[in-house]
């Protein structure tokens, strides 16, 4: 299936039915589809073939994210460009996918402006707000095939260095489609809260939502007190948040006067979150936690864990599993692979690989990078981690930050799953720094929740009671907040290089 055809899909269902919703107001099915068209034949009018690349820079908007049904109709390739980006990486992002078209919000103007001169390529630039209906306007085929099954080309970003871009097909996205629909509670007509950037994750979640002819609540701006009162007003059956952000829900004072019953399902993922404030919500938020991993690369459904899999058969809280990353999907092949490229046994620790349809065609333009990450035949993830007995995957920690300490291997995640038990912790992280005596020092860079207070000797001693010496972090440092990406996941380099002296 091409992206637009998950829109069609619904469409045909009912054109009448609400499809986005943004700020009270809403577009149907029959409007989505309808002006989907007319950006696909406003494109073929611009000299846009099948097979170039066109990017969307926009934070959420029901405009912007229809652009994408009228890139993939006129058998084009969407380049999602987020716009917290720096302008210079955007540049080269839009540079190295060689994109010959880019719409954008009038609020990037300034960043377009700085970069547009850099990118020769670059032939039709669109505003949304001043130039929108000059360039509808135009009239140009509707409906092209596209030229291969190449759907969508994503930027990994530039925290580990130059960025890549990740070509996923349309075999990909009906992979992630299908494992959503069959691995998760649906009703006949979902109602989707979208407040992650749709450029991320939140984005390809709505392919399964349209495909069931459900509604997509757009938030235009992160905003947890308006997330909670979404969820009650437009009865919201589903929804996705990165950890960090499920914390600031759990802390916010309206959320056990909120109506949640109509929740059937709260995605957690692109980042570990703690246990201890996992369990607090499924107490809090109710039974409906449901967990993904995935990575870019392998998008969102590497292994997955529903609802009912939090739960023992008795109803009781499966405590030990809220650590896990839930069981590998129906239709991807996961196992563990150890340094030399052999497949380890059950309960071994390597790092976590990956074959099936879910998996990238490669890297854009870089065979090296593309070879290496499918080296022995496998997808690697850069994840450590093991598979139990009964088959529920868990990781310990990314390749680059396990921290050896006096010749033992510390992962951080455990770390930081102890740090998470204690009730004046809001978030924190655990990275290793140079240490004379001990190679690397496990230190810990704690935020507390708001008015806590916390003494740093108690806080290890807290730790170790947990864990033992060798894992206690041997430096603790409390900030009022940490350093996150445009996902909301912690930047440990910038921890790095901030807690480490200058020459």
């Amino acid at each position: 299936m091409r992206l637009v055809e998950y829109l069609d899909k619904g469409a045909s269902l009912d054109p009448d039915a609400p499809c986005l919703t943004t700020e009270g107001e809403t577009r149907t099915y029959g409007e989505v589809r309808e002006l989907s068209v007319r950006v696909a034949a406003a494109l073929a009018a611009q000299g846009v073939v099948p097979g170039e690349r066109v990017a969307v820079l926009s934070g959420n908007d029901p405009t912007a994210f229809t652009c994408v049904f009228g890139i993939s109709r006129a058998g084009a390739v969407w380049c999602p460009i987020n716009p917290r980006n720096e302008a210079s990486e955007n540049r080269e992002l839009l540079e190295l996918f060689g994109c010959v078209a880019l719409i954008y919000q009038e609020a990037y103007a300034p960043l377009v402006a700085k970069i547009r001169s850099e990118l020769p390529s670059l032939r039709t630039l669109v505003c949304l707000e001043t130039e929108w209906d000059e360039f509808l306007s135009a009239e140009g085929d509707a409906d092209r095939p596209a030229v291969d099954d190449l759907a969508m080309i994503v930027g990994t970003g530039g925290t580990t260095g130059r960025p890549k871009g990740v070509e996923l097909t349309g075999a990909n996205l009906e992979a992630m489609t299908a494992i959503t629909l069959m691995s998760y509670p649906w009703p006949d007509r979902p109602v989707y809260l979208a407040l992650a950037p749709l450029t991320h994750a939140a984005g390809v979640l709505c392919f399964p939502v349209l495909a069931k002819g459900g509604e997509i609540v757009i938030m235009r701006r992160p905003d947890v007190a308006e997330f909670v009162a979404l969820i009650q007003q437009h009865r919201v059956t589903h929804t996705f948040l990165p950890p960090t952000l499920i914390y600031m829900v759990l802390s916010h004072p309206a959320l056990d006067e909120t109506d949640l019953s109509s929740l059937r399902c709260f995605w957690y993922g692109a980042a570990p979150m703690s246990a201890a404030r996992l369990e607090e919500a499924l107490q809090r938020i109710g039974p409906v936690m449901a967990q993904l991993f995935g990575q870019t690369e392998a998008p969102m459904m590497i292994s997955t864990m529903a609802p009912s899999d939090h739960f023992r058969p008795d109803g009781s809280v499966a405590v030990s599993r809220l650590s896990s990353a839930g069981r590998p999907s129906p239709l991807v092949t996961v196992a563990i692979m150890g340094p030399d490229g052999d497949l380890l046994p059950r309960g071994a620790t390597g790092e976590i690989v990956v074959r099936g349809s879910l998996v990238m065609r490669g890297y854009h333009r870089d065979p090296v990078a593309t070879a290496v990450a499918g080296a022995h035949g496998w997808h690697h993830t850069g994840d450590i981690g093991y598979l139990d007995d009964d088959n529920y995957l868990y990781i310990v920690d990314r390749a680059k930050d396990m921290v050896i300490t006096g010749g033992f291997n510390v992962y951080s995640t455990e770390v930081e799953q102890a740090l998470m038990q204690h009730p004046a912790v809001q978030d924190c992280a655990v990275i290793g720094l140079p240490d004379d005596k001990w190679g690397e020092r496990v230190t810990a860079v704690i935020q507390l929740r708001p008015g806590a207070t916390v003494d740093k000797a108690e806080m290890a001693a807290f730790v170790k009671e947990r864990i033992g010496s060798v894992k206690t972090p041997k430096q603790i440092e409390i900030w009022d907040d940490l350093p996150r990406s445009k996902v909301g996941k912690i930047l440990k380099a910038d921890l790095r290089s901030r807690l480490t002296p200058g020459p």
